[in-house]
């Protein structure tokens, strides 16, 4: 323990003020960068991922704790004696820092949207705001056509800011989502991303979870071919009706 200390005062004294400090929000970043890739982690994780003492990662947690970026929940299931090992997650806060698209804006907007052309106006304008991740699909479809689908589905939202990746049984996770205050009072916008994901994968997709309600990120299943129209006449069919 001692040891631990001693090096965690290394890591604080052995650099000028300034210089420390921007290693401090460099560190604090990637703890922030880690927990929206991975949804949750403990202290000994940090610590492995980061190369830090348990005693140094400790000091950012708790930094990152106090600001409200993080917050912490107990591990489930036996873990022997002793108290059970905390594990972090973001807060919504701390997702805020990886950019919204203008919340208070849009959701204005779309209020008065459904004041003046009703309801069903979200459905239509969750579609078409996608107009461009689509485009990007095909386009990246087009460049490499043997690669998987979901593969290039999710390279597609990572540029679009969704963090996207995918996992073992047709399983397509995004870590964040730039909307998720508005698509937490417009729940139209995940069922047309739903929509759009069938679609394009030419799969039914079904939703398990969403950030806009409280999970670490949204998945969903990808399974069950459906009728996939040719991408490019698609395409052509959207620019002449556009």
């Amino acid at each position: 323990m001692e040891r631990v200390e001693i090096e965690n005062r290394a890591e604080m004294t052995s650099q000028p003020g300034s210089q420390a400090a921007a290693t401090d929000a460099s560190t604090r970043q990637r703890v922030l960068d880690l927990l929206l890739e991975r949804g949750t982690m403990t202290a000994a994780e940090f610590a492995d991922a980061l190369s830090l003492t348990a005693a140094g990662v400790r000091r950012h947690l708790i930094a990152l704790v106090d600001s409200g970026e993080i917050t912490t929940i107990e591990q489930s299931g036996p873990r022997g004696r002793g108290r059970p090992a905390s594990v972090y997650q973001l807060t919504a806060d701390g997702r805020k820092g990886f950019g919204q698209a203008y919340d208070d804006l849009a959701l204005s907007a779309l209020a008065e949207l459904v004041a003046i052309a009703g309801p069903d106006a979200i459905g239509r304008f969750a579609e078409r705001r996608l107009a461009d991740l689509e485009d990007d699909y095909r386009r990246r479809r087009g460049t490499d056509p043997d690669k998987d689908p979901m593969e290039v589905l999710a390279e597609a939202l990572s540029a679009a800011g969704y963090f996207a990746e995918t996992a073992a049984g047709g399983e397509l996770c995004q870590h964040h989502c730039p909307v998720v205050d508005v698509a937490t009072e417009y729940p139209q916008l995940c069922d047309a991303e739903t929509s759009v994901f069938a679609r394009l994968l030419g799969s039914d997709v079904s939703r398990s979870a969403t950030i806009a309600h409280g999970a670490q990120a949204c998945r969903l299943h990808v399974g069950g071919p459906t009728p996939l129209p040719n991408p490019v006449s698609a395409l052509a069919d959207r620019k002449v009706n556009a």
